[in-house]
């Protein structure tokens, strides 16, 4: 099978992993083109022993492409992905965009790979710290059923984008090297060595709109709008590698040690629980890995239907661009593309 695959997004830190993901699971494109605003124009980038240019995004960009691969925000993917669609392309979008329509599907292929079955084009990934959350619960949830979730979340500053990671190192030599202050224009306060209990815009019901993507999504990728969920989201001075404290609350009592043994053998999960050894991921543990690590596996002691895991991923990974590149492999693999042949 020959594919046309294009990249819109290209020069963001989600868009160059997608570009490095394409290349170490040796997808099947015969041509790649990397997509961007005016301002990444003519800058190259390496893919399988060549230089890509980046070409302007346009209307038109999508001519004889298949798949495209996208990330660069949510107003540039609802302008633009119409155009990838009616040109004949299926869209896998990694912005906020599309994600609660009715319509799109909602895709992590180790928990739903199904939906893809009714796309209309445009297929939706999850938010990161979602994503790589159902991956370990979906194997409780079809054995047990969730009950309830509480979470909080410790998200790295690569998560916002590039210009938060500069601005992170920035604060942090400034400060090491004797500053009082530091200036802060990626974030509301000082991120360097300091944590924030804010990440997204605050909602009317006091939740932050990235809290109460965590609530819908886990929902709508489950299946199961019954599950109440609770979130507290939390930007973290981490460069890479979302970490979560989750809280299972089943319907059918569950132990710790199933919950262990029910994760050692799903897909895209590791477990990492040896807490004598003081073994458990951390997100350095996680940077530049595929898996969704497990550990601090435990019974809650305050209530016998629950259990508390610590979940660590590397969000530009799973977080973005694998799942992305996970989606376009489950089209192929399910003949949900129109291939062009060249």
């Amino acid at each position: 099978m020959k594919l046309n695959v294009a990249i819109m997004g290209a020069t963001g830190a989600v868009g160059q992993e997608m570009l490095r993901t394409l290349e170490v699971r040796q997808f099947p494109c015969t041509t790649l083109r990397l997509l961007a605003s005016a301002r990444s124009v003519g800058k190259k980038y390496p893919f399988r022993g060549r230089l890509l240019p980046v070409e302007l995004l346009t209307p038109e960009s999508f001519a004889g492409i298949d798949i495209v691969l996208a990330s660069a925000g949510s107003s540039v993917s609802r302008e633009f992905a119409p155009h990838a669609v009616a040109a004949g392309a299926v869209v896998v979008d990694n912005t906020s965009a599309f994600r609660m329509d009715s319509d799109k599907p909602l895709v992590v292929p180790e928990v739903n790979p199904e939906a893809l079955e009714k796309h209309n084009g445009i297929i939706a990934n999850p938010n990161c710290s979602t994503m790589q959350m159902v991956v370990a619960l979906a194997p409780i949830h079809r054995e047990a059923g969730i009950r309830r979730l509480v979470i909080s979340t410790f998200q790295s500053v690569s998560g916002t984008g590039q210009k938060a990671i500069e601005e992170c190192l920035k604060q942090s030599r400034e400060l090491l090297a004797g500053a009082k202050t530091v200036e802060a224009k990626v974030y509301p306060h000082q991120i360097a060595f300091n944590v924030l209990p804010h990440i997204g815009s605050f909602t009317k019901n006091g939740y932050t709109d990235e809290e109460m993507k965590m609530v819908n999504e886990t929902r709508k990728i489950l299946g199961d709008d019954s599950i109440a969920v609770t979130a507290t989201t939390v930007r973290v001075p981490v460069l890479r590698g979302h970490s979560e404290c989750v809280n299972v609350e089943t319907r059918k009592k569950i132990t710790a040690a199933e919950v262990r043994e029910l994760l050692e053998g799903a897909p895209g999960v590791v477990v990492v629980d040896d807490p004598a050894q003081a073994d458990y991921p951390t997100p350095v543990y996680s940077e530049g890995r595929d898996e969704t690590f497990v550990g601090r596996i435990r019974d809650d002691i305050s209530n016998p239907n629950a259990v508390e895991m610590w979940i660590v991923s590397d969000n530009l990974r799973k977080g973005a661009a694998l799942n992305a590149v996970q989606i376009a492999e489950e089209l192929v693999r399910r003949n949900l593309l129109r291939p062009v042949t060249v």
